[in-house]
């Protein structure tokens, strides 16, 4: 891209309707329609080069000397640009301007949103989140993803069992089920997942999210407002009274919406949620540490499926890992695999994968469905290596060994899989 000398007048267009509020409903913007400026080119192809490299987030980063544009592709990220800093703060002005945010307001974070048509006719949309830093405003551009038509559990990363297991569990009439996992693990995800294998036109079907992140057709869809006063746990319960079948509660952060959530599951109502813990046992322990009685909890948790991410290996490019045997071994591969001459997959980066040697993500999974043993031990109050040894010995693989049986079939190298899971 040719960008202007430092002085240069940027031809910067004015939004249509430039007396709208800023809560104005976000409106769609052909970017090819837009005026030629340099800082609306910069954004032009910024947006560009963030489809074609399948990025879920642009970061707009300020310096004391200088700034940057990164993506994040496939949970990592990767710089993008370092622009003249001339373009800066007219970029930043641009984005806030088309996202309906308030120009004038560098003090304070704000919040946007920005839909706009590139590339022909591909439209991108875009949750804006501006914070104040010491050399200027910081954007984050986090993109609102489509649901995709052909999305099932086998392609998130489930396997025969755990899919059989979770279909199980929503199909149940009743009860509660947990995705657990840190931020970006993919969670919501796999509830919109199982919300879509659900009857919609047979069922009332509602959830409470922070924000909606897809728009679910045949679905009532709440968004979280805390300022005003609408938490998860107030949402929850006016959702009881409008003869709900199936509730999607977008996570469970503290004691009143646990409370609310086991009471639902109890009452004849089918609670999908979400947790943040390290694994599925670990669920179990985080809600009774927060109150939740154990004979009720017992009493309606029907599953659990703990779940990471891992980048899926460029199969252009990959190639087998040189490490000693030993080095591999100590790693987790297989001893009896290694001896017949396996070797895993590494990463090595070619163009069709722009040079990072991975290409996509999928999910490990951990699903453990709440047996009769487990529910006895929920009730006694079991520490979560008693949960944890109780279904191991059921046959529920932890996610180490998830990631490592994507190692040993070509998914992914050793590094990420030792990355992304906790040792067992």
């Amino acid at each position: 891209m040719h960008f202007p000398p430092p002085g240069a007048p940027l031809r910067m267009q004015p939004p249509a309707h430039s007396d709208a509020s800023p809560a104005a409903a976000p409106r769609a913007l052909d970017a090819a329609q837009l005026d030629d400026a340099p800082a609306v080119r910069l954004l032009t192809d910024t947006l560009h080069a963030a489809r074609v490299r399948d990025a879920s987030d642009i970061h707009v980063e300020p310096f004391e000397a200088g700034w940057r544009i990164r993506l994040r592709i496939d949970g990592v990220l990767h710089e993008h640009a370092r622009p003249p800093l001339h373009l800066r703060d007219a970029l930043v002005t641009r984005i806030k301007v088309l996202a309906r945010m308030d120009i004038a307001e560098r003090r304070l974070p704000q919040d946007g949103r920005l839909r706009i048509v590139i590339d022909g006719g591909t439209r991108g949309d875009y949750r804006v989140s501006s914070l104040p830093t010491l050399f200027g405003e910081k954007l984050v551009l986090r993109r609102l993803e489509t649901m995709p038509p052909d999305l099932t559990l086998a392609r998130l990363g489930f396997d025969a069992q755990q899919a059989a297991a979770m279909e199980a569990a929503i199909r149940a009439p009743h009860g509660l089920v947990l995705v657990t996992g840190p931020t970006g693990s993919g969670k919501t995800l796999s509830l919109y997942c199982a919300l879509q294998m659900l009857d919609r036109d047979a069922h009332n079907v509602c959830t409470v999210e922070d924000p909606a992140e897809i728009q679910l057709d045949g679905i009532s869809q709440v968004g979280v407002a805390e300022k005003s006063g609408l938490t998860f746990a107030t949402a929850l319960r006016a959702l009881l009274r409008q003869d709900p079948d199936i509730i999607m509660v977008g996570e469970i952060r503290d004691a009143e919406t646990a409370d609310v959530a086991i009471k639902a599951a109890q009452t004849g109502h089918l609670v999908l949620s979400t947790l943040h813990t390290n694994d599925a046992p670990a669920a179990v322990a985080r809600l009774l540490d927060i109150g939740v009685a154990p004979y009720n909890l017992a009493a309606a948790l029907h599953l659990v499926t703990a779940q990471r991410l891992v980048r899926r290996l460029c199969t252009a490019c990959r190639v087998h890992s040189d490490a000693p045997v030993p080095v591999l071994r100590e790693a987790g591969c297989d001893p009896a695999a290694l001896a017949t001459g396996w070797r895993p997959f590494v990463a090595r980066g070619c163009p069709a994968c722009h040079g990072i040697g991975y290409r996509g993500r999928i999910g490990l999974h951990q699903t453990m469905p709440v047996s009769s043993g487990l529910a006895e031990r929920i009730v006694a109050r079991a520490s979560v290596g008693e949960l944890a040894q109780c279904v191991a010995a059921e046959g529920v693989r932890n996610l180490r060994d998830a990631a490592l049986a994507r190692v040993r079939d070509g998914t992914t190298s050793i590094a990420e899989a030792l990355a992304a899971t906790p040792a067992a």
